[in-house]
């Protein structure tokens, strides 16, 4: 029997994390991999962040974060505003 996965509810931080993560990466003109050399973590991880499907740890935050020249709470700052305003994209 093959495993069905769901997808995550909508307006979860996780997502709001992921949608922030990827307009930062586009902003910055970087790919999934090159951030994820950047911040010391692989390609595979970066994609499922973006997608909604990791929560990312404090350690996570940071290094993302410090990837951006951005610190953790301005990182974070911004996906509080995102999920506030329930804004994803589709």
């Amino acid at each position: 029997m093959k495993r069905q996965s769901n997808p995550p509810k909508d307006n979860t931080p996780a997502q709001a994390f992921g949608q922030v993560l990827r307009t930062l990466r586009e902003a910055a003109n970087m790919s999934q991999e090159k951030l994820a050399d950047k911040a010391g973590y692989n390609r595979t991880f970066i994609g499922l962040l973006e997608r909604g499907r990791r929560n990312p740890t404090l350690p996570t935050i940071i290094d993302l974060a410090h990837s951006f020249n951005l610190q953790a709470a301005q990182l974070v700052r911004k996906v509080e505003t995102l999920q506030r305003r329930g804004i994803f994209a589709r």
